[in-house]
């Protein structure tokens, strides 16, 4: 590994962010959405990066690019993330995990490593524009089934497998990349990420050890009642549909309380209202309304959803409305490699003096790995817990100890892989 001081290499990754940023953003902020020309832009200005130290970009059946330096063993360290970003993003979100790869390139580069160093820019992790988060490493884990995402299309109507298209990829395809990652022989991924909320803030610490990612169950709500003059029917005598929502709604906030513990909160979400007739003179026939829960436990989660359906049908009986449930979404809790969570803890302590652990509440590519490969992600502060916004940002200071806290975490992770 060529010897160079931890906080000159933040201090250059930094440089890097602040440089992608001013040639993909407006005043609005980063524009970095995939599968179009700035995002295409953010890619060439790092193929540039990476040519710089003599190694070149191999892109896989999904779009995802990858960097390989090879070592003494083709045991394999994976570091990932993503230079795509929403709308009037942030300077942060996903490009960081990336520039601190390229920055673990650099810092080995110029002799043989033990191990081979693999960095991922994984394609579309947002799903900002056809609404399909995770697209590029869904593939390569295996999880995308192109018929669930044939039918998207953007505000503008491209049609997903055409915008794919445009940038050399085949919608029908995009599995081969999980029979590409399959093939490497990998013993480690690690991600950097900001935390997009407030929790690190709110204890004062600049850098965080993540414990895995949240398990996910999405669903819709129907409630079904009978319209009514709002005038001229007695409130015992309704059938409100939109009562039973609200009331379930309310119950599902205090079932995620319930279950919340300290170091193990969990979170619950409703975060679409559909009323119809929906008129101010008529009492509501219909409701739908969706509920998100997600938690770090599998059988906590299972429990919280199992007591929202409980309550939902309650509320229905006591407002003579009925409830049916759809599903829109799920995934398993992913918890993270405890031997990497360990490694991750002494290198974020060895910076800043002390460790905080919590999980992930959004998804990220590190959840589509955890069942190749021993995983882990590290979370860096987020000012005020904004994200996905042009305010998002991380003070200098904190950013540049998590960076550093990191790049320990690699040579860490190179050292524990090379001699397993």
């Amino acid at each position: 590994m060529q010897v160079v001081d931890l906080k000159q290499s933040a201090q250059r990754v930094i440089s890097d962010l602040r440089e992608l940023a001013a040639k993909t953003s407006t005043p609005e902020g980063a524009q970095r959405l995939c599968w179009g020309p700035v995002w295409r832009t953010a890619r060439e200005w790092y193929r540039a990066k990476i040519s710089e130290l003599g190694l070149s970009i191999e892109t896989d059946a999904a779009g995802n690019n990858w960097v390989v330096l090879a070592g003494e063993s083709e045991k394999s360290v994976l570091i990932g993330s993503h230079l795509d970003s929403v709308p009037n993003g942030g300077w942060l979100d996903g490009c960081l995990g990336v520039l601190v790869g390229l920055e673990a390139l650099r810092r080995y580069s110029k002799t043989k490593p033990p191990v081979t160093l693999r960095v991922v820019d994984w394609a579309d992790e947002e799903g900002a524009r056809f609404g399909r988060s995770l697209l590029g490493s869904s593939a390569a884990g295996g999880s995308l089934k192109p018929d669930e995402v044939r039918h998207l299309k953007d505000k503008q109507g491209t049609a997903l497998p055409d915008a794919l298209k445009e940038n050399g990829v085949d919608l029908d395809t995009m599995g081969k990349a999980n029979e590409q990652l399959k093939k490497i022989p990998a013993r480690a991924y690690l991600e950097l990420h900001i935390e997009q909320g407030p929790v690190l803030e709110s204890m004062g610490k600049p850098t965080g050890v993540v414990l895995g990612t949240f398990g996910v169950e999405r669903h819709l709500m129907r409630f079904k009642g009978q319209a009514a003059h709002s005038g001229s029917t007695p409130i015992p005598m309704r059938r409100d549909a939109f009562l039973a929502a609200a009331s379930t709604a309310l119950e599902c906030r205090d079932i995620a309380k319930r279950h919340s513990k300290p170091g193990a909160n969990v979170v619950c979400t409703v975060g679409t209202v559909k009323v119809e007739p929906c008129i101010v003179t008529a009492v509501p026939g219909v409701c739908e309304i969706s509920l998100d829960q997600r938690a770090l436990s599998a059988e906590v989660l299972a429990q919280m959803y199992q007591e929202a359906q409980d309550a939902s049908r309650r509320h229905a009986a006591e407002n003579n409305v009925t409830v049916e449930w759809e599903l829109l979404w799920q995934i398993e809790p992913r918890p993270f490699d405890p031997d990497l969570v360990r490694l991750c803890e002494e290198s974020v302590r060895e910076v800043t003096g002390d460790a905080p652990r919590l999980p992930s509440g959004p998804l990220h590519d590190a959840a589509e790995m955890v069942p190749f490969m021993p995983t882990v992600m590290m979370f860096a502060y987020s000012s005020n817990g904004l994200s996905h916004c042009k305010e998002e940002d991380t003070p200098e200071e904190h950013l540049d100890k998590t960076i550093q806290s990191f790049l320990k975490l690699v040579d860490k992770t190179v050292d524990h892989v090379a001699r397993s």
